[in-house]
């Protein structure tokens, strides 16, 4: 069954989170806290996903519905919510790579130039394989 804004107003804290459906995987996590946050399970390319949509009651139940909504039509596309197009994100201005590459460059002059080659070896050896292509921030 649905939420309704009066169910979503008097969720109360408990000893532990939990959580209240709605319907197409979207949810409100109860924090033991307070914290109401709106969450929504979904797969994409075989592997169970969480996506954040906001918080209550900064983000009413009608937007978390139309975040829910724009959300479920990427994925229906081949597009994963999370920022993700095709399981390889597009490596764009906002990618940590493009970031961290960036910020080698700029202060690189201000190094040695050993200084400067390891910490670019250890950058693309340690950290890129995992983080290159992620957002470093949302939309």
């Amino acid at each position: 069954m649905p939420l309704t804004n009066l169910k979503v107003q008097k969720a109360k804290p408990q000893a532990k989170q939990y959580k209240l459906a709605d319907e197409r995987g979207m949810y409100l996590l109860i924090h033991p806290k307070g914290g109401k946050y709106w969450r929504l399970d979904y797969r994409f390319e075989g592997r169970r996903k969480t996506l954040a949509m906001g918080t209550h009651p900064e983000t009413s139940l009608k937007e978390a519905r139309k975040k829910r909504d724009r959300a479920r039509s990427d994925i229906e596309g081949g597009i994963d919510p999370s920022g993700h197009q095709n399981g390889n994100p597009a490596l764009g201005d906002d990618s940590f790579e493009t970031v961290a590459r960036e910020w080698h460059e700029k202060y690189r002059s201000q190094w040695t130039e050993g200084h400067a080659s390891t910490t670019l070896r250890r950058l693309e050896a340690n950290l890129l394989p995992w983080l290159g292509k992620e957002a470093t921030w949302g939309d």
